[in-house]
């Protein structure tokens, strides 16, 4: 869920503008860009152009493997109107990967990113993992949407880490904006989405899988669902690992404090941090979450488990969650509690320790309660971050497999 460490590759090197799309960056005049309906598109700019060696290179450089790519690569970002977790509208951004292609319609894949405390540390802003993702789906053949999620980005405001309908709101107002600026290029995006995402993501994909199943997303409709390695069931699972040792400590301390600073914010749940973190970390936690602090910096500065972060009594309230604490986990822990009407299939690691691979089965038992048969695919015996390089190539099969023949 947080930044990974593996080795990016620079931009200087990796997107020479050689032949892009042809579809010009568009600025708005500052009046247009506070008005207008959900997903209603901004602005657009060029990031560069990718050949295929060029994204070979760039997915090695994440341990991704490259074999699967067959087109040249452009990257945008754009930036969309969507709702704020208040329901006034705000702005968000997106990375939209196209590939270079004759065809006219797109097959579509929505790329959802794991957790990210500091805004310039997404697909759309610099080098890194989510950035791969799309370069890889889109040098396969597939338009990719991959949103920033709202105050990530150069979206405005505090990012709502882990609440289901911004989360929601953004990734399918993304979708409407991306489809606005592929028809400038005139390319049209499938309407049936394939979505995947990793970690925090991982927990999207099903949100918005079933918020288009309902009709959400207008003409979009979920095609099939692969959550990576996801935190699908934070009550019985997740937080329970948290808080007797079975997770990295200073991974947990990281997440934990994260999710309570960002659910604070929207929904109160303590009134002064020192009810909740111990010195001097009430006096510093809700700072470092505040979206400008990169993550290695906000990892030094915790300290190396929940015990040491988090005071005893607020301990005791997370084993035994009431009021607005229990109420704010039910409203945004059912990512399983649905009926899919499309294939899904679970990708995790048996030795993660960031999110312990029993969340999958968790959300595999809750499909197959109601009807539903989805796989758990383990992709060996590794940690969080090579979950995710592993399950990639794997998910791309599968999605080339599920749209055979349209």
């Amino acid at each position: 869920m947080i930044r990974t460490l593996i080795a990016a590759v620079a931009l200087t090197s990796s997107l020479l503008i050689t032949a892009p799309i042809a579809v010009a960056a568009t600025p708005v005049a500052a009046t247009q860009a506070r008005t207008g309906p959900r997903g209603a598109l901004v602005s657009s700019d060029h990031l560069g152009h990718l050949t295929r060696e060029q994204a070979a290179d760039y997915l090695t450089g994440y341990e991704i493997d490259p074999v699967q790519v067959r087109r040249e690569v452009d990257l945008f970002r754009i930036v969309y109107r969507t709702p704020g977790v208040t329901g006034r509208s705000t702005t968000a951004s997106a990375l939209i990967a196209l590939p270079s292609t004759g065809a006219r319609t797109l097959p579509t894949v929505a790329w959802l990113h794991g957790t990210r405390a500091y805004r310039g540390y997404t697909g759309s802003m610099s080098d890194d993992f989510d950035r791969a993702a799309a370069i890889q789906f889109a040098a396969a053949g597939y338009a990719t949407v991959a949103p920033d999620y709202l105050g990530l980005g150069v979206g405005p405001g505090h990012h709502p880490y882990l609440l289901a309908e911004p989360t929601v709101t953004a990734s399918i107002d993304a979708l409407h904006a991306a489809r606005t600026f592929a028809g400038r290029a005139g390319k049209r995006l499938d309407h049936r989405v394939l979505v995947s995402g990793f970690s925090q993501g991982g927990v999207a994909t099903m949100q918005v899988g079933e918020a288009l199943q309902r009709g959400e997303g207008g003409s979009f409709r979920a095609s099939a669902l692969a959550p990576i390695s996801g935190p699908l069931d934070i009550r019985h699972e997740e937080l329970p690992a948290t808080l007797d040792g079975r997770l990295d400590g200073r991974s947990a301390a990281f997440y934990l404090g994260y999710l309570i600073t960002a659910w604070n914010r929207v929904h109160p749940i303590y009134r002064s941090p020192a009810e909740v973190f111990r010195a001097p970390y009430d006096r510093q936690v809700e700072q470092l979450f505040d979206g400008s602090h990169r993550e290695e910096d906000i990892f030094a500065a915790l300290p190396d488990s929940p015990a040491g972060l988090f005071t005893d009594g607020f301990l005791a309230r997370l084993a035994h969650p009431t009021g607005t604490l229990r109420r704010v986990l039910a409203a945004n822990d059912e990512p399983c509690s649905w009926r899919p009407r499309m294939p899904v299939r679970f990708y995790a690691g048996a030795a993660d320790r960031d999110v312990l691979f029993t969340n999958s089965v968790s959300c595999q038992r809750s499909l197959a309660a109601r009807g539903v048969r989805a796989p758990v695919i383990n992709v060996g015996d590794v940690g969080h971050f090579p979950s995710a390089s592993r399950s990639l190539p794997l998910v791309l099969s599968w999605f080339d497999r599920t749209t055979a023949g349209r």
